[in-house]
């Protein structure tokens, strides 16, 4: 009977080699700490190979300035170079600088373009494949977004070797790693809702979330480190990082806790508590089930759930909300993400410019105060049992931070590594608060019955909305760039601003009843069910 069970689709090939050479199986809490690394090194790979074109825009298009050769390298020795040539393409001799056809007048619009292109894609994507991760074998479709993804972003890079100048080469390229590129999200957010429960989840997957700071850090360390040898090696090397991390995806991910033999957390049962106590009390139940004939567990795994449609999804209590303050939290963050390096390689900062790879390397540090703001805002959210209230806060906080960042970032190299990290803790908290913690509590909805799946499905409406914001954001900063940067500013700021008003009636509605409960019994409002908090019932 075990050795049946061991062939289920849902059991991926690296666990059933490792058990036949341990001899035995994992306990739960070991799965749960494979899950978690598996899906951190898997989202972590998504992110650093959408790093590179950000690296690389002041290679297509170099600013005027750069021909300005400085001394003594900043701040960090060899780290933070102020001066290299770029391979065949020299930055500061070369008669024609840059790479056509991004290298014209309207070569910032062109870039702009690309991004759009990509992150429409991505969008568009999102929905069809939040679907999809709710319908299919996750690890499955996983693997396949990441190979995909891994093999476009190299092929855009093969741009730079095959000598193509054609700007449709490049958009094509970009739109189909998108459409890859959108099955990331919703399977890796599905797959940890599977596996761990509501207890601590904010401040687990603010931790867990980690890995897109980590993925824009390394991914922006890779591009950066390659560049001298030629502008497409910052395509492949990270296209490499995904491709090789699907395969790992493929061996070793267990989608479902059902399709190793553990109960999904999650899912009404008699034995739905197990994920809270000891693993051997867990293993036991399991290996009784199997004994007996009795595979409920197997029988709830991959592919065999109902999934919720798009408009089920929709109609679930917050999850509206929550994907139109996105839109506005991701304007902010991508727009960062994307045009950061650049600003940075265009900016004076203590009266001195740096290099192309100084500023990639540099722009690492807004990602390192992002890791900190999504632990603690995650951390907060379960203190507090306020995720919009932590979430609008954060996004209010943003805006002086970003202006201060503005205004006072360029006055000495010091400071401007100190707000950016500010900025990028305010910037980056809520984005993954809503991507990560509230996504998975929307998705085991207590609206939803029974076996229906929809933390795949929850969670590409929430980022797919959210990423025709990221889409939008680098477009404007496209255009807005070549009117100055203070306009690109303005607009971060009118996306804050928006994104915390969005959560206004959430935020009401979670203080009416923090209030309410430290009422004398009896004082409490008679209508007070209007005004329970959006995701009390997870609890």
């Amino acid at each position: 009977m075990a050795g049946n069970n061991d062939v289920m689709k849902g059991n991926p090939p690296g666990i059933l080699l490792i058990r036949s050479m341990r001899g035995k199986d994992w306990s739960l809490k070991t799965y749960k700490y494979v899950v978690l690394l598996i899906t951190f090194i898997a989202y972590t790979s998504y992110h650093a190979s959408r790093k590179p074109s950000s690296i690389v825009k002041s290679v297509l298009h170099p600013h005027p300035f750069l021909n300005i050769t400085v001394s003594n390298p900043w701040p960090m020795g060899p780290v933070f170079l102020k001066n290299e040539t770029l391979g065949p393409i020299d930055l500061f001799h070369s008669k024609k600088k840059g790479w056509e056809p991004f290298n014209d007048e309207d070569g910032t619009s062109k870039l702009g373009e690309i991004d759009v292109a990509f992150l429409a894609c991505y969008s568009i994507g999102m929905y069809v494949a939040g679907h999809l991760g709710d319908s299919l074998d996750l690890r499955l479709f996983l693997t396949t977004g990441m190979i995909g993804s891994g093999i476009f972003v190299g092929l855009f890079g093969m741009g730079y070797f095959w000598k193509i100048h054609a700007f449709w080469f490049y958009l094509l390229m970009q739109m189909v790693a998108g459409l890859f590129q959108a099955t990331g999200w919703p399977s890796v957010v599905a797959v940890i809702g599977n596996w761990f429960g509501k207890r601590k989840r904010g401040l687990i997957m603010g931790i867990w979330n980690a890995h897109t700071s980590v993925g824009n850090i390394s991914g922006s360390l890779m591009a950066a480190g390659v560049l001298e040898h030629g502008w497409g090696w910052s395509f492949i090397v990270p296209g490499a990082f995904i491709f090789f991390a699907g395969i790992i995806v493929y061996l070793l991910l267990p989608a479902y806790p059902e399709d190793v033999g553990f109960p999904c957390p999650n899912r009404p049962s008699s034995v739905e508590d197990l994920s809270v106590t000891n693993d051997e009390e867990a293993q036991t139940v399991k290996e009784n089930m199997v004994e007996n004939g009795h595979d409920n567990v197997r029988r709830h795994g991959s592919g065999n759930r109902r999934s919720v449609g798009l408009l089920d999804a929709c109609l679930i209590p917050g999850v509206i909300p929550f994907a139109l303050c996105l839109f506005f939290s991701k304007l902010v963050a991508y727009t960062f993400l994307y045009w950061l390096p650049f600003y940075l390689s265009q900016t004076a900062i203590g009266g001195e410019y740096v290099s192309v790879k100084s500023a990639g390397n540099l722009s690492a540090l807004f990602d390192v105060g992002g890791i900190v703001g999504g632990i603690l805002a995650g951390h907060l959210s379960d203190k507090l049992d306020a995720r919009a209230t932590t979430a609008a806060s954060f996004m209010y906080a943003a805006i002086p931070s970003m202006l201060l960042y503005r205004k006072y970032g360029s006055a000495s190299k010091l400071m401007n590594i100190l707000l950016m990290m500010i900025a990028g803790l305010f910037v980056n908290g809520p984005y993954a608060l809503i991507t990560t913690a509230v996504s998975a509590d929307l998705g085991t909805h207590s609206s939803l019955r029974g076996d229906s799946r929809a933390l795949a499905t929850v969670t590409a409406i929430i980022d797919g909305t959210g990423s025709m914001g990221a889409a939008l954001g680098p477009l404007l900063t496209g255009f807005l760039s070549t009117k100055g940067w203070d306009a690109v500013f303005i607009m971060l700021v009118v996306g804050a601003l928006s994104a915390g008003l969005l959560l206004s009636r959430l935020v009401v509605s979670e203080l009416s009843e923090k209030f309410s409960k430290q009422l004398p019994y009896g004082q409490h409002n008679s209508g007070g069910s209007a005004s329970q908090p959006l995701l009390s019932d997870q609890k």
